[in-house]
């Protein structure tokens, strides 16, 4: 039972957080302080040096010696359960994709343990339980949000491949069906022609009797010439406008079987293994560039070495990571209120897709961790502990990853 006390200490710890969401917003929605570029230039500021240091901080304060490891190994399980499910809908079913593969997995496997976790289940359980969220948060930094930013990078990477490859398809296209175009062209003009004739032979021969049409053929040759036996303006006008109007049709068609080249260029189904390991290698420079994918590697190594020999960080170290990392949490709920001040309601994704959301997080991911908790042997208040962490709401760390690669972000920030 959660009394007076613990209740406040858990609003303590979350109501700051949302008190500079709410300023985020109405600077935006109201007093119109912030830009959109501005607003992409502060998520790009806490995607790249908060979120690191403040990975890189926490990971780093931790005694990697003295972890739960079967409680970690329900998280871990529950996590690997959902992803292999998540890659089988994405490459054997037709609805399937990479795309809400990569969101349904941030909806369900990654809470806000940091900043609402501890100090509520804290409350909840005990002081002695604090430790296991903290372990709960590491395993995320270094394991399951470099996963994310690598799925995040394959798929901008893959992207950008089938995009040049179509290009070069419809160019390869474009460059040899000029005389392909010119003959359909010729023979669709001859056939409208063909057929114009047959229609209009068989309307002649409706109206006029055989036995009529030698003496109406005088007549008929008269109306068609003037006084001074040229053609009318009619017949003029006629003759003038053909190549006119053949020349506008021919662009016409020119454009339409240039637009089905588009259209019908060819995507591969799958990549060759040769292809596949150039992506990986473009995935694998840009991780190395992103600070987001050692940070946390870098916090573990010094927590290793400070807990095995006892060595401290040089105050000058601490003082240069601190600095930005405590802005970490505060910019990322702030870069989260900006998102939502510029979207043209509250609910940005919809109900729909917000309900779906709200199955993922509340309901399928909780789910999950209780089997891998009890297939695992978790028992007592430890089970418990492990279902309702999992039940928390959504991290902010996702929603700053899925703005920052443009992939559902509505979702994540209405979750």
């Amino acid at each position: 039972m959660i009394g007076i006390k613990d209740l406040y200490s858990v609003l303590t710890a979350v109501v700051p957080l949302y008190v500079t969401m709410f300023l985020a917003y109405g600077s935006v929605k109201w007093w119109n302080v912030f830009t959109p570029e501005q607003c992409a230039g502060i998520n790009r500021f806490v995607a790249i040096f908060a979120v690191p240091l403040l990975s890189f901080e926490f990971v780093s304060r931790i005694n990697p010696y003295k972890m739960d490891l079967l409680f970690l190994a329900a998280d871990g399980v529950s996590k690997v359960l959902i992803l292999f499910a998540l890659l089988c809908w994405a490459n054997f079913t037709k609805r399937g994709g990479l795309d809400w593969s990569i969101t349904v997995f941030s909806l369900s496997t990654l809470p806000n343990t940091l900043v609402m976790g501890i100090p509520l289940l804290k409350s909840m359980y005990g002081d002695d339980k604090e430790y296991l969220m903290i372990q709960v948060v590491v395993l995320q930094c270094i394991i399951w949000y470099t996963l994310l930013l690598f799925l995040f990078e394959y798929r901008e990477t893959r992207t950008e491949v089938l995009s040049k490859f179509k290009e070069s398809s419809v160019s390869s296209k474009n460059c040899c069906s000029e005389d392909e175009v010119i003959d359909v062209i010729a023979t669709t003009s001859s056939n409208q022609q063909q057929q114009q004739q047959q229609q209009q032979t068989a309307q002649n021969a409706n109206k006029i009797a055989p036995d009529q049409s030698q003496r109406f053929r005088p007549m008929v040759a008269a109306s068609m010439e003037g006084e001074d036996g040229t053609s009318t303006t009619c017949e003029k006008q006629s003759v003038q406008a053909g190549p006119r109007e053949e020349s506008s049709s021919t662009a016409k068609v020119v454009e339409t079987v240039k637009q089905e080249d588009v259209e019908n260029a060819s995507i591969p189904s799958s990549f060759s293994s040769s292809m596949l390991l150039k992506i990986l290698r473009k995935v694998w420079l840009k991780l190395v560039r992103n600070p987001n994918s050692y940070s946390s590697l870098l916090g573990l190594s010094w927590a290793l070495v400070s807990c095995r020999w006892d060595i401290k960080k040089p105050q000058i170290m601490e003082n240069s990571v601190t600095i930005l990392s405590s802005a970490g949490l505060g910019m990322a709920m702030f870069s989260l209120g900006l998102f939502m001040a510029l979207q043209p309601r509250i609910i940005a994704c919809g109900k729909k897709l917000a309900l779906y959301g709200m199955v993922a997080r509340f309901i399928a991911g909780p789910a999950v961790m209780a089997i891998a908790s009890i297939a695992v042997g978790l028992k007592g208040t430890t089970l418990k502990l492990s279902i309702v962490q999992a039940a928390l709401p959504q991290g902010i760390v996702p929603f700053v990853f899925s703005r920052e690669y443009n992939l559902h972000p509505d979702v994540l920030s209405t979750a």
